[in-house]
């Protein structure tokens, strides 16, 4: 090149051709999307990501800066391929160019779930996935919470199949199910649900619905982000997770207390079938008023056999009589027979006594002695005699309390009977209640359900039916419904008790 020419290009400084270097790369490549392989991924103690995107041919370097790091959808690995969307720019300091990242999309699906599995299998090793750690889900729940979008159908599917079931108290915490930001949402909507108390103006839900439609695995992603899997995981309260449809799977599913196929299913799963209760009660009534007619009636056989062993108080206390009668007869002519008999003797030994004053003395003293012997044996026999009729009556007062007892407690049975009477199904309606029932046997509880010509059946106690048909009896006009008071805007609903 000659003198001339080199005189009339301009000189530059390194620093000058630098900055113009750097500004043509900002202008020219200012938004680009960068398909690749992450490699040397490293994070700054300042909290800014370095790695280098390459390809079979060539290598490009990358920075996330803090701000858009926290933002990114997917978290950078090495061996990853993603597509990367950012501005070129150049780095002076080293005279190399780089892209700045702004976010990171994870390229295709088989990258997805290689990063799925490599989470999964991360996650599963530090134990939040245990069976030991699942929670059992309450069988009537009183309020149930629900984690998902307001706008879906998911919510309305929700709360029309609990008001079919059993209606509960229901409180919606909205969040994002799709997009940047959405699994935060999910996760701090989890953490807030657990953070309420018993006795706060907000009541604590016994049941947590995390709740989402079906999409792509894309669409789902944020269900399988880390911070959703540790929030169910250390969820105290019972979690049902309901993500998609029955073919998906994510990593919130292995983590939650329950897993449903669909929003419709977890419904069903957080509470019984009213109508199955109550049949159940009632045939829990009938077996009872059965089992206490049944006790009634083994005990009265039993009382029946128990007057059957015992003989009669009088049967016992004849021979006694009878006994006492004969001492008494034996007692009255003892005496008599004996003076009579010691009168002959005496009569006998007259003629052998050679004073008859002192046989007369002696057999006096011998007559009173054997006088007061038979008294004393007479009143021994009587005083037997009256304590052995005395211990027949006695156990004759044991039989009396014994059948006063069995009195006692057939009463008790007899008001038992009388409190499962007034609590039953027939009791009510001799209160004045009445069953209102259409033609095919099924229970109208609404006055919305019944229309003009309606054929209805309402039954009253002592199970006496009768059949109308709903409106104006002769006009075939229907009949004007009642208008119901305003409601008072400030009064919010009530929400129904279960009886």
């Amino acid at each position: 090149m000659s003198d001339q020419m080199t005189g009339n290009i301009q000189e530059l400084s390194v620093s000058e051709l630098s900055n113009a270097l750097k500004r043509t790369v900002e202008d020219a490549y200012s938004y680009v999307r960068v398909r690749g392989e992450i490699s040397g991924f490293k994070r700054a103690a300042s909290g800014h990501l370095y790695m280098a995107l390459k390809d079979q041919d060539a290598v490009l370097d990358a920075v996330c800066w803090r701000g858009s790091a926290s933002k990114l959808m997917a978290r950078p690995e090495d061996g990853l391929e993603v597509i990367a969307t950012g501005r070129l720019t150049t780095y002076p300091g080293r005279s190399k160019y780089q892209i700045v990242i702004e976010q990171i999309e994870l390229a295709g699906e088989g990258a997805l779930l290689k990063l799925l599995e490599e989470r999964k299998r991360r996650l599963a090793e530090e134990g939040l996935f245990d069976p030991d750690r699942k929670k059992p889900i309450p069988f009537l729940p009183q309020v149930i919470g629900v984690v998902t979008s307001p706008t879906g159908a998911v919510i309305r599917d929700i709360l029309h199949r609990l008001a079919d079931r059993f209606p509960r108290h229901v409180l919606l915490w909205p969040v994002l199910v799709q997009g940047e930001g959405a699994a935060a949402q999910v996760a701090a909507a989890i953490d807030g649900f657990n953070r309420l108390t018993p006795d706060g103006p907000i009541p604590r839900p016994d049941v947590l619905i995390v709740a989402r439609g079906g999409g792509s695995l894309e669409d789902l992603w944020g269900f399988n982000e880390e911070i959703v899997v540790r929030a169910a995981a250390a969820s105290t309260i019972p979690l049902i997770s309901a993500v998609g449809h029955e073919t998906d799977t994510t990593l919130i599913d292995f983590a939650s207390d329950r897993r449903a196929p669909t929003p419709t299913a977890a419904a069903e799963m957080a509470v019984p079938v009213r109508a199955d209760l109550l049949a159940d009660l009632v045939g829990f009534e009938q077996r009872l008023i059965s089992a206490g007619a049944r006790g009634l009636e083994n005990r009265s056989r039993y009382l029946e056999g128990l007057a059957r062993g015992l003989p009669q108080p009088r049967r016992l206390m004849e021979p006694a009589m009878q006994r006492l009668d004969d001492l008494s007869e034996r007692l009255s002519q003892a005496p008599a027979r004996i003076l009579r008999e010691k009168a002959d003797r005496l009569d006998a030994r007259a003629g052998r006594l050679r004073s008859p004053s002192d046989q007369i003395r002696r057999a006096s003293d011998g007559l009173s002695d054997l006088t007061g012997r038979l008294d004393r044996a007479a009143r021994y026999g009587v005083d037997r005699e009256q304590r052995r009729f005395t211990d027949l009556r006695v156990g004759d007062r044991s039989l009396t309390a014994m059948v006063r007892r069995l009195k006692q407690d057939g009463e008790r049975l007899a008001r038992f009977g009388q409190a499962v009477e007034a609590l039953s199904y027939r009791g009510t309606l001799k209160r004045g209640y009445a069953v209102v029932r259409d033609t095919d046997g099924a229970l109208v509880t609404q006055a919305d359900g019944i229309s003009a010509g309606m054929a209805l059946e309402i039954e009253f106690a002592e199970d006496k039916r009768i059949s109308v048909l709903a409106g104006e009896a002769g006009t075939g006009r229907k009949s004007s419904p009642r208008k119901k008071p305003a409601a008072d805007p400030k009064t919010p609903p009530k929400q129904q008790d279960l009886f």
